[in-house]
């Protein structure tokens, strides 16, 4: 039995998604160099200012993105303010220093939000700092970011704001949000699959960045380029996976677009909340703060307890879920996205029930904080 995946990607995708990758196409081809300009059109009109961004193709996984969109525009004397409460925070310090930026790390607890006072405090103090690095979702939790907070914050101080919006992007909007890039994925909200990366990036400030980047495959202003030239990739791209996203973006835009690709996240998020808390599971965050994105659930204090156990008789049952990855804090993760509904969140919950009552486990709630 293939099983949902109830995980932040890859995901479960759509028919039409998968029968687009049946096709064998050249890279140089006019299909698909028209097919790589409908892409391109359609990521740039999800930017957060239709018509001030363009959309710059990375071949790779998302991290691959995030690791172009960070190289090319902190510049070499520049350095990078970056907002710490997940892994994907910590990644992004991780990237800036390989590429020998200078990174001013703010680190806050996972559980927590960011410390939005320090990152206030770090720009008023570093002049030097030219961009600030923020996560739209971080998928260590389940976590949805202050991002309008931090992008004031920035504005105020005159500096710059680079998201990873990897998490997000295709169900949570940017409206209003000033950013100079934007960095996702195919894979993601927009039920692709894995193999390409994308940054929105500002023209204005993608003008500005020749001669920046740290790497010669991950250099946007480069990319961006000679697909302005002649429409095509310097490198060989990822000509299936275009082809599934160019379908999944078709799908994208009957759904609604970001509206309604979001509440249908929404709905599932609701379902699978409560239904697991109905069975005695605890969130680790407050809906507050919750992204419908994944969920963290807090590990059940029970001795009988075991996720690989838990996992493998979902799996039986027709889904895939992920473990936790917080540091501290026993957990498992469950996800809302991809081409899954409320009525299988529903379904989820039933089987989750089943697994319990075969585990024997009889104290869901977590060990006292």
């Amino acid at each position: 039995m293939t099983p949902l995946l109830l995980t932040p990607g890859p995901l479960t995708t759509a028919a039409a998604v998968r029968e687009a990758m049946t096709v064998d196409l050249g890279s140089r081809d006019p299909a698909f160099l028209a097919v790589t300009a409908r892409i391109l059109t359609r990521l740039a009109a999800l930017a957060p200012e239709p018509g001030a961004f363009e959309a710059v193709p990375v071949q790779g996984s998302g991290t691959f993105a995030v690791e172009a969109m960070l190289g090319t525009f902190v510049p070499r004397d520049g350095a990078a303010a970056v907002l710490v409460n997940g892994v994907y925070g910590a990644r992004a310090v991780e990237l800036l220093r390989r590429a020998g930026r200078r990174v001013v790390p703010l680190v806050a607890d996972e559980e927590a939000a960011p410390d939005l006072d320090a990152l206030d405090r770090a720009l008023a103090a570093d002049p030097g700092i030219t961009h600030v690095v923020a996560v739209h979702v971080e998928t260590t939790t389940g976590q949805l970011e202050p991002i309008a907070e931090i992008a004031a914050i920035t504005a105020r101080h005159g500096r710059r704001l680079l998201v990873d919006a990897m998490a997000a992007f295709g169900a949570i909007g940017l409206e209003g949000v000033v950013a100079d890039a934007v960095a996702a994925s195919s894979n993601k909200c927009l039920e692709g699959v894995p193999g390409l990366g994308f940054v929105l990036a500002r023209s204005t400030a993608l003008a500005e960045t020749a001669g920046n980047a740290h790497s010669v495959s991950l250099d946007l202003h480069a990319q961006a380029a000679r697909l302005t030239k002649d429409g095509q990739f310097r490198f060989t791209p990822p000509t299936h996976v275009m082809l599934a996203l160019d379908a999944a973006l078709t799908l994208h835009l009957a759904e609604g677009g970001v509206a309604g690709r979001g509440a249908r996240y929404a709905a599932n998020l609701r379902v699978l909340v409560d239904g697991l808390t109905a069975l005695g599971f605890v969130p680790l965050l407050p809906a507050e703060r919750q992204a419908p994105i994944i969920v963290t659930f807090r590990a059940p204090a029970d001795p009988a307890w075991s996720f690989p156990a838990f996992y493998e008789a979902l799996r039986a049952r027709g889904f895939a879920i992920y473990p936790g990855s917080l540091t501290r804090v026993p957990s498992f993760r469950v996800g809302c996205i991809g081409q899954v509904f409320p009525d299988d969140l529903a379904r989820f919950v039933d089987a989750a029930a089943e697994a319990v009552a075969l585990l024997g486990l009889t104290r869901l709630a977590p060990e006292p904080s």
